[in-house]
């Protein structure tokens, strides 16, 4: 049985680093780090991460924007994408939701409760699965 991989994107590197030992520690996740939109696209390209974390704030092109490249690349599209916003009013979560955004998850995080928030979103629940 594989490990299952999860990218994350962000710009800041505290973040990625708290996601990171969130997401290796408490999900036994493999964990790859990008800190631009374009790198993370080249990455999901790649690596073939099994879902991407995709912060909705990046300095060179934002989530959304980020997302669509993903989605109109036939190596890409199919990676389930949740995001890391700010962002969590109700108009917002259904736009999301609309383009096909997997979830949300709220900007700042608990980094004790992001492994579960993500196993949850993406129907990993059972760790036996991974």
């Amino acid at each position: 049985m594989t490990t299952k991989k999860v990218l994350v994107i962000d710009d800041e590197d505290d973040i990625r680093e708290v996601a990171k030992i969130s997401l290796e520690i408490m999900a036994g996740l493999d964990v790859i780090l990008a800190r631009t939109a374009m790198e993370g696209i080249h990455k999901a390209e790649t690596e073939q991460p099994d879902a991407i974390l995709l912060d909705v704030m990046l300095p060179d092109m934002d989530g959304v924007m980020t997302f669509e490249k993903l989605q109109a690349n036939p190596n890409t599209k199919d990676i389930p994408v949740i995001l890391l916003t700010a962002k969590v009013q109700v108009s917002d979560q259904q736009r999301f939701a609309n383009l096909g955004i997997k979830a949300l998850i709220a900007k700042p995080f608990k980094p004790a409760q992001l492994a579960q928030q993500l196993l949850v979103s993406l129907g990993w629940n059972d760790l036996s699965l991974l």
